[in-house]
């Protein structure tokens, strides 16, 4: 039996809407992180890509080629050590 054209227009409608909710999802993110390396007086334009390391723990690489490392200390600090 072949599926109905409307239920794979559906289907593919909700792909893409899940696509471009990750991609707002992840620029809002990079947003974040470029605000949080600003904030300690680091110099980054824009996060171009960042890797989760694990919970609170961040790679970060800027635009202008630099790397941080973002991560939250045990005492609940906002760490940020370039690499």
């Amino acid at each position: 039996m072949r599926p109905s054209t409307p239920l794979l227009a559906l289907v593919a409608m909700s792909t893409l809407a899940s696509v471009v909710a990750l991609a707002a999802e992840d620029a809002s993110f990079s947003k974040d992180l470029a605000a949080t390396i600003a904030l300690q007086g680091l110099p980054c334009d824009k996060v171009v890509s960042a890797k989760r390391n694990s919970d609170s723990d961040y790679t970060a690489t800027c635009r202008d080629g630099n790397r941080y490392h973002v991560y939250v200390d045990p005492s609940g600090r906002v760490v940020v050590k370039k690499l």
